[in-house]
């Protein structure tokens, strides 16, 4: 029998998880839509708008799938034509089978706050949110607007959430946001972009100033949200956000590509069963609500196009349950087995060096000779059971392929 063959499990234990795309066949509308297939993984743009062709073809030339909320304006129709999909956060004109889910809404654990006082029924911007404003209202607003979306259509239901559930609230508060409303959740931190979050993290989380920010703190932003979804012991799939741009006026700077391309890999060894993109840049030298498809963003095109198609390529060893081991103290790593192979996803664990680094694979692993790094065209010798390589930046990523 082929050696790649006889590897079908390791003698390690495994990472809770909601059950892969499996977990989307009790949903209709993206079971049929294919979202239960192993080698689709959820690659999102946040609150684009669709209104030519032109618009779904670059979206979907940088390997975007899904529209996380859409402009009233979008064309439903062109979304669907194209094989793309939309969480919006109401029924769009002409909507059909692109529409997987519901957005429920954005950040109210940060405008309503943690408590069932009375909504005003404003947003932010609006004027005063909650009637009291000593009485926080957020719990009110999630099941208000939960409660206006159809009901039983085979679409699962969807929220993010922000600093109120990462750092400001309980984790009994951050909780009743987390496990109350949603079949899918996930959080946004932008940590390299966020003139105060540092401060915050050093405040709320007790970071050090070394800490902040580095590609490593996306990943404790889904650790975060695993964390709090555990509690009710029903598992649902953590999405994860990176910004791509500038996304405040009074931002710090502007995001890199490569720390962007971290941020996300970051994510994904932390268990992130989806990507969102905060596809708005409101200051630097290019405003625009559309990074991947302006000119004066190409380097950064170019690089999260690259991602995506990394992400899509892998999506089959993706969507399979992890295993635990300790590679090396001072990375973060994931590790699946597919196909008779195994993958290891590392880079460099928040507040750690830089620089080389050893890794030691499990005794299953023990008669391979070399491991491929995908992506990078090498090979890395195994001696031991062991291989070294370098981390140059805090941002730098490899996927090792390693079969016995």
């Amino acid at each position: 029998m082929n050696a790649m063959r006889d590897l079908d499990e390791l003698r390690l234990p495994r990472i809770d998880w909601e059950g892969g795309p499996a977990y989307y066949e009790k949903f209709r509308a993206a079971e049929e839509a294919g979202w239960g297939n192993p080698s689709f993984f959820p690659i999102g743009v946040w609150f684009e708008s669709v209104s030519k062709d032109e618009d779904v073809t670059m979206d979907k030339a940088a390997g975007i799938n899904t529209y996380v909320e859409l402009t009233d304006s979008s064309d439903v129709g062109l979304v669907r034509a194209h094989g793309l999909y939309a969480l919006p956060s109401k029924p769009l004109k002409g909507m059909g089978a692109e529409t997987v889910g519901w957005l429920i809404t954005d950040e109210a654990d940060m405008w309503g706050g943690p408590g069932d006082g009375v909504w005003t029924g404003r947003f932010p911007g609006e004027g005063q949110i909650c009637e009291r404003q000593d009485v926080p209202c957020g719990y009110t607003v999630m099941r208000t607007l939960k409660d206006r979306l159809p009901k039983d259509d085979g679409r699962f239901f969807y929220a993010n959430y922000g600093k109120g559930v990462q750092m400001w609230e309980s984790t009994q508060e951050a909780s009743t946001f987390v496990n109350s409303y949603t079949d899918v959740t996930s959080a946004d931190m932008y940590w390299y972009t966020d003139a105060a979050i540092c401060s915050e993290s050093r405040n709320h989380l007790k970071w050090s100033p070394g800490e902040c920010p580095l590609a490593a703190d996306y990943g404790q932003v889904v650790d975060r949200m695993r964390r709090l979804d555990a509690l009710d012991r029903r598992r649902q799939p953590i999405y994860a956000y990176v910004e791509l741009g500038w996304p405040g006026t009074s931002g710090k700077r502007l995001i890199q590509p490569g720390e962007a391309a971290g941020a996300v890999m970051n994510s994904l060894i932390h268990e992130a069963r989806g990507i969102v993109y905060f596809n708005h840049s409101f200051g630097g030298p290019c405003p625009t609500q559309h990074v991947l498809r302006e000119d004066c963003y190409a380097g950064m095109r170019s690089t999260i196009t690259e991602v995506n198609r990394r992400i899509t390529e892998l999506a089959p060893v993706l969507n399979t349950q992890s295993y635990r081991h300790t590679f090396a103290p001072g990375l973060d790593t994931m590790l699946k087995l597919y196909d008779g192979s195994c993958y290891v996803f590392s880079m460099i664990k928040r507040g750690a060096a830089t620089g080389r680094h050893t890794l030691a694979l499990p005794p299953e692993l023990a008669s391979a000779k070399e491991v491929e790094v995908l992506f990078e065209n090498r090979e890395i010798p195994i001696e031991n059971g062991r291989f070294t390589d370098a981390f140059d930046e805090e941002y730098t990523y490899h996927v090792y392929k390693v079969t016995p």
